[in-house]
């Protein structure tokens, strides 16, 4: 390197640091550029366009992230070239910079790699749930390996991260190379202060209102000021954002404010408020229910057949608006059931639904599904009562997924847990057997059960989620192609996925024939329900409200179908995926102890209008809410920025002038019903009282 006349912060290394900076800024923004264009889904144009003004400015916080990350990363060769020594820089220390800027330049394009992937899988930038998938690193890595063409990515991933350190290296010569200018100390102390005051607000991310005493840096959370997910996401950077969902606090409940909403939730499930007591005592709402008079009065007691299905959302079925018919036989058998046309899961996820349909409890978990704590398990469940049953739970996979089986066997007294290794098929992909194969095997399975016991059962299908496997045994099924013009406004992604959605509703209707050949469709109750919708694309049947807030994510189809028991109707009250059980054991004439938040749909709803609790936004900052058939209402986890949203308004506005009344019932409920979520989640554990 060539010797330099100047101090050692003269201006070829200041030079570096800001060209450095710059350089990271530069390309950070480009990959921003990229998301919008490529990954984003947020569209300035057409009838649904979004608010120019608001993408751009939630853009702008996006790059002012952006800055900060390039600061960030710059400031190890900073401190490396401030250190005290020659004049010229050290090989040592010159070959330290490059390793740190080498390893750098590799994670964080691997960081934005993942998070291509990972909004496009699950619609949010990368964060620190992704730890999640690391419990369950073969079934992750095989979906992965199977779903993206991970060697390509792979090499993409070594040789743009070459050349960004190339291009580093060039930087290297031209600066810190080049001779330095002669300069006196008052030239040098002014740049160096302009330097650091230009990182001390790159770092703030804010150049107005900044309080010099306390002064409160730009916040992941100020890119959420639209309310709308999609826009929000364009403002985040993924790096930064991990770093943030990782440090936040995870308490695990609020007691003193499960208290203050006692009275709200005693009301809500019609129990009574607890007794304030020491941390030690728990706050309780417990419940017991009584044989019901709209109890089923046939003979022998029927069966049940809980059939989860997976990735099915509202919007890509006929039932619910759908024109592409890619749902005839759920539509058919609709047609023939009690429909409850406003059903919601809680929250999004598989781990999460299967909790909350086995406990009644929403999955308020903040980072990880309750199903991975060990110090939640095992739960008590409504399931339990029904003594007289013989209970089954069949999946096609592995059970250990999740740590699912500690929660079906540990909490469902007596159940026989059938999975990978017992199936006779074979394995298609990452996720087990074919649904048409796990059908027929269960179908086989019910037909040898003996007459004189009902039996319960689970049925966890999963050909509708990535890689979107079409077996070759398919019983006949046949792909079909939505038109390029017709796809982006179908509500489904990719042609893939449309075949999925129909393969698992041709899987459906096979199952439905083999029940009805094997003798016991007549007298079975069969409980159909989506776990949460997949990723979707522009939905124009539906409202602004409905798309843009997340409903969509969360709104599933809710079927219980028995022609023979039943008569068909539809209920458009809001209703829960945490109301199953309880409104299954009315039907059965069941009596049974409830210690969740989960409800009889049959019976009266005490706060009026039905109400159901949602989390719309998960992670270590959740936006919760409650919903009923006219409104939507959320908030933050601390009770700030509520709001009220009718769900079928194209206008997406807070409305809570409107309806002052409704606000304040619906505040107190969301924010009560969500606190007593995450106490129920330690108190709800079996053998506690």
């Amino acid at each position: 390197m060539t010797n330099n006349t100047a101090s050692p912060l003269a201006y070829p290394r200041l030079c570096y640091l800001l060209a450095g900076t710059w350089f990271f800024f530069i390309v950070f923004a480009l990959l921003r550029a990229g998301f919008y264009l490529w990954a984003s889904e947020v569209s300035l144009s057409g009838p649904e366009g979004a608010n120019a003004a608001t993408v751009f400015e939630t853009l702008g916080m996006g790059l002012r992230f952006d800055l900060r990350l390039a600061i960030l990363l710059m400031l190890p060769p900073a401190l490396l070239l401030v250190l005290p020594g020659r004049k010229s820089l050290p090989s040592l220390r010159i070959y330290a910079l490059r390793i740190w800027l080498a390893l750098a330049i590799l994670l964080v394009a691997l960081v934005y790699i993942v998070d291509f992937g990972h909004y496009a899988y699950l619609g949010w930038r990368v964060n620190a749930t992704l730890a999640r998938f690391l419990t369950d690193v073969q079934i992750s890595t095989d979906m992965v390996w199977q779903s993206y063409p991970v060697v390509w990515i792979t090499l993409l991933w070594w040789l743009a991260s070459a050349a960004l350190f190339v291009l580093f290296l060039r930087l290297e010569r031209w600066t810190l190379d080049h001779p330095a200018k002669p300069a006196g100390k008052a030239a040098v102390a002014g740049m160096v202060a302009l330097t650091v005051v230009f990182g001390v607000l790159g770092l703030l991310g804010r150049v107005t209102n900044i309080n010099p005493s306390n002064p409160v840096p730009l916040r992941w959370s100020d890119a959420f000021f639209s309310g709308n997910t999609r826009i929000s996401m364009l403002g985040l950077n993924p790096v930064i954002f991990i770093w943030d969902t990782s440090r936040a606090s995870n308490d695990s409940y609020d007691l003193a404010e499960v208290r203050k909403y006692a009275g709200d939730v005693a009301a809500y499930l019609g129990s009574v408020p607890p007794v304030a007591g020491s941390d030690a005592d728990l706050p309780r709402f417990d419940r017991n229910v009584p044989v019901q008079p709209h109890r089923l009065k046939t003979q022998p007691p029927p069966n049940v057949v809980f059939i989860h299905l997976e990735s099915l959302g509202g919007s890509v079925t006929g039932m619910h608006g759908n024109p592409y018919n890619p749902t005839p036989n759920l539509d058919a058998l609709a047609r023939e059931s009690w429909l409850l046309s406003n059903f919601y899961v809680p929250v999004t996820g598989t781990a999460k639904t299967l909790w909350a349909s086995i406990t009644g409890i929403p999955d308020v978990s903040r980072k990880k599904s309750a199903t991975r704590n060990p110090f939640l398990l095992p739960q008590q469940t409504v399931l339990n009562a029904f003594t007289a049953y013989d209970k089954h739970y069949a999946i096609g996979g592995s059970a250990a997924w999740a740590h699912s089986n500690a929660l079906i066997k540990g909490s469902i007294e007596g159940v026989h847990l059938h999975e990978e290794g017992e199936w006779k098929s074979p394995n298609i992909d990452v996720w087990g057997i074919s649904d048409l194969a796990l059908f027929r095997e269960v179908d086989a399975l019910l037909r040898a059960q003996p007459k004189d016991k009902p039996f319960f059962i689970f049925i966890q299908t999963a050909d509708n989620h990535p890689p979107f496997t079409i077996p070759a045994d398919n019983d006949g099924f046949e792909k079909k192609e939505l038109p390029a013009d017709v796809l982006p406004d179908s509500g489904f992604r990719s042609n893939a996925q449309y075949n999925a959605v129909r393969l698992l509703d041709h899987n459906v209707g096979r199952f439905f024939e083999m029940a009805k050949a094997g003798g016991y469709y007549d007298n079975t109750l069969f409980v159909l329900y989506g776990d949460h919708n997949g990723r979707i694309s522009h939905i124009p049947f539906k409202s602004r409200v409905y798309e843009e807030l997340n409903l969509e994510s969360l709104h599933v189809p809710g079927i219980i179908h028995a022609p023979k028991l039943i008569t068909p109707h539809v209920t458009i009250d809001a209703t829960s995926l945490i109301d199953l059980l309880p409104t299954v054991a009315g039907l059965l004439g069941v009596e049974y102890r409830n210690t969740t938040l989960g409800r009889d749909i049959l019976l009266p709803a005490p706060e009026g209008e039905r109400a159901v609790p949602l989390v719309l936004r998960e992670g270590n900052f959740p936006l919760l809410g409650v919903v009923t058939s006219r409104y939507l209402m959320q908030m933050n986890a601390d009770g700030s920025q509520p709001a009220l949203y009718e769900v079928g308004s194209d206008e997406v506005e807070d409305v809570a002038s409107r309806d002052p009344e409704e606000f304040a019932r619906l505040s107190a409920l969301a924010r009560g019903l969500h606190e007593t979520a995450r106490v129920m989640l330690y108190s709800n554990k079996a053998g506690e009282k």
